[in-house]
């Protein structure tokens, strides 16, 4: 038996967080974890705690198909965080200054600012054996395929 890299287990969970997601259109989990890779914060695409949501169909953006709202388009329509917003939204910055968060897909742009204005070092994402590592102090990124 071999005990998967870091990046691969903590993948391996932010697709489990995923499957938290009160999302129609997108099941996305985010996990953020210490210097010493110790898990600080998940987080999931959902509503504020205690909010309906778009599984419960209070999402308009949710109950159009993606042809009359592509994938990547205007937000304003949607009620739901992003993973790694809400994942940032439940970690103290003391905590997980330096870090990195591991997230199942490619951080929009806003997410991307939010990450980089965070303290969190490190971004990686994708999935297990096939993700993207980036260093978010020099912007150098490296692919990494071991699966």
């Amino acid at each position: 038996m071999t005990r998967p890299n870091w990046p691969n287990y903590f993948l391996g969970i932010a697709s489990q967080v995923a499957t938290r997601s009160d999302c129609r259109r997108a099941q996305v989990g985010a996990v953020i974890v210490d210097e010493r890779n110790r898990i600080v914060s998940t987080g999931y695409v959902g509503t504020a705690a205690g909010q309906p949501g778009c599984l419960d169909g209070a999402c308009p953006r949710g109950l159009l198909s993606t042809e009359d709202c592509p994938p990547g388009t205007e937000y304003s329509n949607c009620i739901s965080f992003h993973a790694e917003v809400n994942a940032l939204l439940y970690s103290d910055r003391s905590r997980h200054e330096g870090g990195t968060i591991y997230v199942t897909r490619q951080p929009c742009d806003w997410c991307y600012k939010l990450i980089r204005a965070s303290g969190v070092a490190f971004l990686t994402f994708g999935e297990p054996g096939t993700y993207l590592w980036v260093d978010l102090h020099t912007e150098q990124a490296v692919t990494v395929s071991n699966g």
